[in-house]
C-alpha cells in the first residue's frame, strides 16, 4: 500500500487548521503531518517535516502567505496550495503566489473564516493530490528584465483579422502565460484569445496582471467584444468563451451552456469555435491536468492551423499537453521559454 501524502496546514484561524484538518484526515490517501499558525511557523515547519504539500492562507500575522510562498520556494521547494479568499485583494494576491511559485489555489467560498468551507471539500481533496504530483520547475524571471514599451493603441476597424493565436492552459497556466504574453510584440499582427481554468472573480486579476506587464492589451473577455490585433481576451471564470466571424471581423461570444469535461471555461469549447474560422490560426496548450483542449487542437490542426505544446520538462503538470500529443494534434513541442518566439515563427 503506498504512504499516505503528508500534508502541512498554515492557517492563522484555530477553527479553520482544524476544519481544514478534519477534511483532509478524511481521505484515505492523505495525511496531516503538522499545521502552522503563520507563515514563519509554516517555513520552519516545511523544514522540519518535509511534507509533500502545504495548504497555505494569505493573510496572517507575523509572516504574510506570499512572503511564505516566496522563501519556500527558495529554501524548501514544496508544491503550495493557496486558500484564498473571493475579493478583490485576494485574487491580487492569489495571483502573486502562482507567480510566485504556489501550484494552485482553492477560493473560501465566504471570507477568511468560511464556515461553509466543506462545500469545496471535493475540490481540496483533489488539488493536494495533483499537486502531490506536480512538477517544481526553476523559476523563470524572463518577464522582469522586460524594457516596457508604450502599448499600441487598439484599433478597431473594418479592416479583417487575419490571425489568430488560441491558448488553452489550467494548472500552472498563470506562471506560464507571463513567460509567453508579455514576449508578443505589440506590433503582433494576429489577436489572442486564452482560457485559463479558473473560478469567476479571478480572471480579471490575472489579465489585469498580465496586461501590466505587456506591450499587447489583455483584458478579460465580455460578451460581443470584438477581436483585433494586438489585443488579447481572457474568457472570465464561469463563462465558456466563443469566437464566430462576420465580415472578416471576429467577434467574441460568452455563454453559461454545460461544464465541458468538468471546466467552464472550457478550451475545447474555444479552440473549436477558433477552429472553424477562416483566419490563421496557432493554437497552443500549456500546463494543466487533464485533457481539455485535445479534441480542439485536432481541428485546428485539421483546419490548415498550426500547433504547440509545452514540453513536459517545463510543464508543472504535463496532463493537457500530453493527451493533445498522444492526439497527433501537435505540430511543435517546445520548453516554456521558447513558445513566444515560435508562436511569432508561426505567424
Amino acid at each position: 500500500m503506498n504512504a499516505k501524502i503528508k500534508v502541512l496546514i498554515v492557517e492563522d484561524s484555530a477553527f479553520m487548521r482544524q476544519f481544514i484538518t478534519n477534511i483532509i484526515s478524511a481521505d484515505s490517501l492523505l495525511e496531516v503531518a503538522g499545521t502552522a499558525r503563520n507563515g514563519a511557523e509554516g517555513l520552519a515547519k516545511t523544514q522540519e517535516l518535509k511534507p509533500e504539500v502545504i495548504t497555505m492562507d494569505v493573510e496572517m500575522p507575523v509572516m504574510d502567505g506570499l512572503t511564505a510562498v516566496e522563501k519556500i520556494m527558495a529554501l524548501c521547494p514544496t508544491p503550495i496550495v493557496m486558500l484564498s479568499s473571493l475579493t478583490t485583494d485576494g485574487a491580487e494576491a492569489t495571483i502573486k503566489a502562482l507567480e510566485l511559485g504556489a501550484v494552485d489555489f482553492i477560493p473560501k467560498p465566504s471570507g477568511s473564516i468560511s464556515l461553509d468551507l466543506g462545500k469545496v471539500k471535493g475540490e481540496i481533496i483533489e488539488k493536494i493530490k495533483i499537486a502531490a504530483r506536480a512538477k517544481l520547475v526553476p523559476q523563470v524571471t524572463v518577464t522582469r528584465t522586460l524594457a516596457k514599451v508604450p502599448k499600441a493603441t487598439l484599433e478597431v476597424s473594418n479592416r479583417r483579422l487575419n490571425k489568430i493565436i488560441a491558448i488553452g492552459t489550467s494548472t500552472g497556466g498563470p506562471k506560464a502565460l507571463q513567460e509567453i504574453v508579455p514576449l508578443l510584440p505589440r506590433s503582433i499582427p494576429a489577436g489572442i484569445l486564452i482560457v485559463q481554468h479558473m473560478p469567476k472573480g479571478f480572471t480579471k486579476s490575472l489579465a489585469d496582471r498580465l496586461d501590466s506587464l505587456s506591450q499587447i492589451t489583455v483584458r478579460e473577455a465580455k460578451d460581443g467584444d470584438e477581436l483585433v490585433a494586438g489585443l488579447a481576451l481572457v474568457a472570465p471564470g464561469d463563462y465558456h468563451m466563443t469566437a464566430t466571424e462576420a465580415g472578416g471581423r471576429v467577434i467574441i461570444h460568452l455563454n453559461q451552456e454545460p461544464a465541458v469535461s468538468g471546466h467552464r471555461p472550457s478550451v475545447d469549447v474555444m479552440f473549436t469555435s477558433v477552429a472553424g474560422l477562416s483566419q490563421d490560426k496557432v493554437g497552443v496548450i500549456l500546463t494543466g491536468m487533464g485533457g481539455d483542449g485535445s479534441d480542439g487542437m485536432v481541428l485546428i490542426k485539421g483546419n490548415m492551423g498550426k500547433t504547440i505544446a509545452q514540453n513536459e520538462d517545463t510543464c508543472i503538470v504535463f496532463g493537457m499537453p500530453k493527451v493533445a500529443i498522444e492526439k497527433k494534434a501537435i505540430d511543435k513541442v517546445v520548453p516554456l521559454d521558447k513558445i513566444a518566439m515560435e508562436i511569432m515563427k508561426l505567424l
